[in-house]
């Protein structure tokens, strides 16, 4: 128990992702901030290290049903590239009509919709232009770190200098994500819609909860298992 307070929460969770669920549910970051102890974590969200270490222990009992830690990166690359970018790009769209409407038909009443809705749209540029960078120049060096490694061939140097230079950018990008999908969450109280919420309303809380959910697990795959790994 004790050696599991110490360990941070990124490394738990790339140990075995059903300890994800644990930490959601208590409201401890993962993915971007998940590099501190798990007892810091609980400090500072105020919650009871022993119920959370009980919880954890539980969820490591049960396997990983994809043991992503041992994934050789290029197929890491091609699960993040199939999974998760396609998936905001196919639900980004939804999500702005969703989002246009609230806004025309409840921004009155509800103001918060119109400012849920801006910042949805600033994560949206951000985030199609962030995957366009992984996608033209750090996935594809990756891949070829990846091959060289293992055909032993050595490798030139890429235009960014050190992998470190692009992963860094790509870290920053993700914390600026994670830190506008918390503020979505604040406003929309954790996506739970008021008592006059239509239909329309209560989906478009329903898939902005799934999008922060996909998001974080998503950097989580980067942050803190393929990117060590392209580092080493």
């Amino acid at each position: 128990m004790q050696e599991l307070a110490s360990t941070k929460v990124s490394k738990i969770v790339a140990r075995n992702y059903r300890t994800a669920k644990v930490f959601t549910t208590y409201g401890i970051d993962f993915c971007c901030n998940g590099g501190i102890p798990l007892a810091d974590a609980c400090a500072q969200r105020g919650v009871d290290l022993s119920r959370v270490l009980g919880e954890i222990e539980t969820a490591l009992q049960d396997p990983d049903p994809q043991d992503f830690q041992s994934m050789d990166p290029r197929r890491l690359v091609d699960h993040i590239l199939s999974v998760h970018h396609q998936y905001v790009r196919t639900t980004i769209p939804v999500l702005r009509t969703y989002l246009n409407k609230l806004s025309r038909v409840h921004g009155e009443r509800h103001p918060e919709l119109l400012r849920i809705e801006a910042l949805f749209s600033e994560s949206a540029l951000a985030l199609l232009e962030h995957m366009e960078k992984e996608e033209q120049i750090l996935f594809p060096y990756v891949r070829a770190l990846a091959d060289a490694s293992a055909h032993q061939y050595p490798l030139s140097a890429p235009h960014f200098g050190h992998i470190r230079n692009p992963i860094e950018m790509m870290e920053d990008e993700h914390q600026t994500e994670g830190e506008r999908f918390r503020a979505i969450a604040a406003l929309s109280d954790n996506y739970q819609p008021p008592a006059d919420a239509c239909q329309t309303y209560r989906v478009a809380f329903a898939v902005l909860e799934e999008f922060e959910r996909d998001l974080h697990k998503h950097i989580h795959l980067e942050n803190n298992i393929l990117f060590p790994k392209a580092t080493e």
